[in-house]
C-alpha cells in the first residue's frame, strides 16, 4: 500500500557457513515495525549468528535481507539501529553519565545533543538519580538497564536486545519488562533474542522459533498457541481406538493420557461418544491451551527427530 515503509527486518533464505558448519540454513522471516519481536531457539540454533548477519557484523554466505528498508550492512540503516550485546563489560571507573557520553561520541551524535540524549536515556531506563554514580557500584540489573540506555541513544528506530534478562535475578527481570514494553509504546521496534520462554511470553507481540538455522514457526502468540489441546484419560485403548483419536488431531501419549492438539471444543463430545461406542473407558476430559514452552518443545523436538 502507498506509504507503507515495509517491515523493520526482512530476511530471505539467509545462509551462513563457517567451514563445514552451517549456522544459518535458509533463514526467512519478516519483523513488523513497532512491535516486540521474540527470536527463540535452543543453544546452537543460530540465533546469535543471525543477529550478527542482520547487523552487518558478518556477511551471509548466501541469501539477502533488509534492515529498515536498506540492504543488510548498509551504514545509513545501521545508524538508526541500537544494539545491546549479550556479553558486555563497561568501564567500572566511569559514571553512568560518562559512559553514555562516550557512547554518544561513538555513535557520532552531534555534541550539542549529548547532554539531552544522555538525560533522556537515563530517564527511560530509570537511572536519572544514579547517573553520576560509578558503574562499578551498579547492580547487574542497573548495568543491564544502562546497557539498554546506551542502545537507545539517538532514538533508534530498531533495537536489538541479545539475551537482556539472562543474567538477572527475578527482580531484575521484572524491572526489565516494563522497559521493553515502553520502547514499543514509543514506536521503537524491539528484536528480542532470548531463550527464556516465560519472559518472551510476557513481553512479545510476535515470535519466531528457530532451530538448526531456520525458522520452524512464526506468528503472534495467539496464532502460535491458538490450537487447543484436549487431555483424555482413557482405559482399554487398542490400535483401532488410537487411530480413531488420531483422526481428530495431532496426538501424543503419556500412560493413560492422550493429548490431542488441534481439537476444537465443539468436537469434544463427538470424540467422547465415538470412544465410548468403541468400548474405550473415558475417565477424564480436560480441554486446555498449550504454553509457549510446550509449543517450543514440540517444534524443536520434531525438527531434531
Amino acid at each position: 500500500m502507498p506509504g507503507d515503509p515495509g517491515p523493520a527486518i526482512r530476511t530471505d533464505t539467509l545462509v551462513k557457513r563457517f567451514g563445514s558448519t552451517t549456522a544459518l540454513d535458509g533463514l526467512t522471516m519478516a519483523v513488523p515495525r513497532g512491535e516486540v519481536f521474540g527470536f527463540l531457539g535452543p543453544n546452537g540454533a543460530g540465533k546469535t549468528t543471525a543477529v550478527k548477519v542482520m547487523l552487518g557484523l558478518t556477511r551471509p554466505t548466501a541469501g539477502d535481507g533488509e534492515i529498515l528498508g536498506r540492504p543488510l550492512g548498509d551504514l545509513g540503516a545501521r545508524r538508526r539501529v541500537g544494539y545491546l550485546p549479550e556479553l558486555f563489560r563497561y568501564q567500572a571507573w566511569l559514571s553512568g553519565r560518562e559512559l553514555l557520553l562516550l557512547h554518544c561520541r561513538l555513535a557520532r551524535i552531534p555534541r550539542t545533543h549529548h547532554a539531552s540524549a544522555v538525560a533522556e536515556a537515563l530517564a527511560l531506563v530509570g537511572l536519572s538519580e544514579r547517573g553520576d554514580d560509578r558503574v562499578g557500584g551498579y547492580s547487574k540489573g542497573m548495568q543491564q538497564r544502562l546497557g539498554v540506555g546506551a542502545a537507545l541513544l539517538g532514538r533508534p528506530e530498531l533495537v536489538f536486545l541479545d539475551e537482556p534478562t539472562s543474567a538477572l535475578d527475578p527482580v531484575g527481570r521484572m524491572e526489565m519488562r516494563p522497559l521493553i514494553r515502553g520502547l514499543r509504546d514509543r514506536g521503537t521496534t524491539v528484536f528480542l533474542n532470548s531463550h527464556l520462554l516465560t519472559e518472551v511470553e510476557q513481553v512479545c507481540d510476535r515470535v519466531a522459533i528457530v532451530d538448526r538455522g531456520k525458522v520452524v514457526a512464526m506468528g503472534t502468540l495467539d496464532e502460535l498457541l491458538a490450537a487447543r489441546e484436549v487431555a483424555l484419560r482413557l482405559g482399554g485403548l487398542d490400535a483401532a481406538s488410537r487411530a480413531l483419536v488420531a483422526g481428530y488431531g495431532e496426538v501424543r501419549e503419556d500412560g493413560e493420557w492422550l493429548f490431542v492438539r488441534g481439537l476444537v471444543e465443539d468436537r469434544v463430545p463427538a470424540i467422547v461418544e465415538a470412544l465410548v461406542a468403541a468400548g474405550v473407558r473415558v475417565y477424564a476430559v480436560e480441554p486446555r491451551h498449550e504454553s509457549l514452552e510446550e509449543r517450543f518443545s514440540a517444534l524443536v523436538s520434531r525438527t531434531a527427530a
